[in-house]
């Protein structure tokens, strides 16, 4: 496997980027002790949002529900009548993922379960659904259910376009990755890899009190004199702060398979790339950015291509907490990431064609250096 890994460590002040259920920062136990943590759900979704930004030229993918209308905008296009597209649009993203009725009686058009195309397979399921459509075999739209079955048959070879259409405008959905529980034949595997992140060293999580003014409180009747000059609300909302260890990986086999980015040249896919691994090192969840800003850019990453091997982490460079002895966690960790990383190398053979350590090197020669030849 031909792989380019990044091991990156960040710092984030007080934050709490990633939540659980009851609004908490989320953790995980490693080497005994609780750490602070980052989904790579999360983290995925901030580097998608980056990359898109970065060059939204390869990435436009998108993932929704409400596919239902921009498929219609785009049979219509091919002289098909709105309505009968709008119709048969239904019916075809049903089969695809279950249409929500109950919103369609609040105005809503949309399905049960999140699709994600891109604007080229959009494209080419619309031509292909306007040529059945033009069919007069097809008929009019059916109401009785068994009908519709029929005819959801019949419009179903629509969806055979998409899985032709070339993921040009779709690196998101190359790299990230499409699960289609109702048409496995639309699953596509990603081509990164992500890890959770977890803080370096031991992490709890801690309270903020806080209290918001009323400004004009002093002049209200309903409270009592005295307490017109506290606050007109308060709450509680727990925060952390921590060294991060986070890794991402690009299985360069896979992006260049005819399925994923095959399509494009070469020079264009190590600008997919490019962009790809510049919004891992700078991407932040937005969580609480407002409250909470805790945006920071990574202060040791060792990017690393290989030609051959698995992709492997260096978090049990961490297993053992690294301690501050009121020196910060930012020198011991990379000591203990570089160490780690030596050892494996010397232990198990494993030889890399390319190895990069920002801040030694700048962020663009940092890109060029991994992506240069491929």
């Amino acid at each position: 496997m031909k792989l380019i890994e990044l091991h990156i460590l960040q710092s984030y002040p007080v934050s709490c980027l990633n939540r659980d259920d009851v609004g908490s920062p989320k953790t995980a136990t490693f080497g005994g002790v609780q750490r602070a943590r980052l989904s790579s759900q999360c983290l995925k979704r901030a580097v998608r949002l980056a990359a898109t930004e970065e060059s939204p030229t390869f990435f436009k993918g998108e993932r929704t529900r409400l596919i239902i209308t921009p498929l219609q905008e785009r049979v219509t296009k091919h002289g098909i009548d709105p309505a009968l597209a709008l119709e048969a649009s239904k019916i075809l993203c049903d089969s695809l993922s279950t249409f929500d009725a109950k919103a369609e009686e609040k105005g809503v058009l949309k399905v049960k379960t999140m699709t994600m195309f891109s604007p080229l397979e959009l494209d080419a399921i619309a031509a292909s659904m306007a040529e059945i459509l033009k069919d007069p075999s097809f008929g009019p739209i059916a109401s009785e259910a068994k009908k519709r079955e029929a005819q959801a048959k019949k419009l179903k070879p629509a969806i055979e376009a998409a899985k032709k259409a070339a993921l040009k405008d779709a690196a998101d959905i190359a790299l990230f990755g499409r699960m289609v529980a109702s048409d496995h034949s639309l699953t596509l595997e990603g081509a990164a890899m992500f890890s959770h992140a977890i803080s370096t060293h031991k992490a709890s999580n801690d309270v903020d009190y806080w209290t918001a003014v009323d400004d004009r409180q002093k002049d209200d009747p309903t409270v009592a004199e005295e307490d017109r000059a506290g606050s007109g609300g308060l709450g509680t909302a727990e925060f952390t702060s921590a060294t991060y260890y986070r890794y991402a990986a690009v299985n360069l086999c896979l992006l260049s398979d005819s399925d994923h980015l095959g399509v494009l040249s070469s020079d264009k896919r190590r600008d997919v790339l490019k962009s790809f691994l510049k919004a891992c090192l700078m991407a932040v969840p937005g969580a609480r950015k407002n409250s909470m800003n805790a945006a920071t850019l990574p202060f040791a990453v060792l990017g690393i291509r290989k030609d051959k091997g698995q992709p492997i982490q260096l978090v049990n460079a961490f297993e053992e907490p690294v301690k501050s002895a009121g020196k910060g966690f930012a020198q011991a960790s990379r000591e203990a990431m570089a160490a780690e990383h030596e050892s494996l190398k010397a232990t198990w053979g494993i030889e890399p064609v390319r190895e990069l350590w920002m801040p030694e090197t700048n962020l663009n020669d940092f890109l060029e250096g991994l992506t240069d030849g491929l």
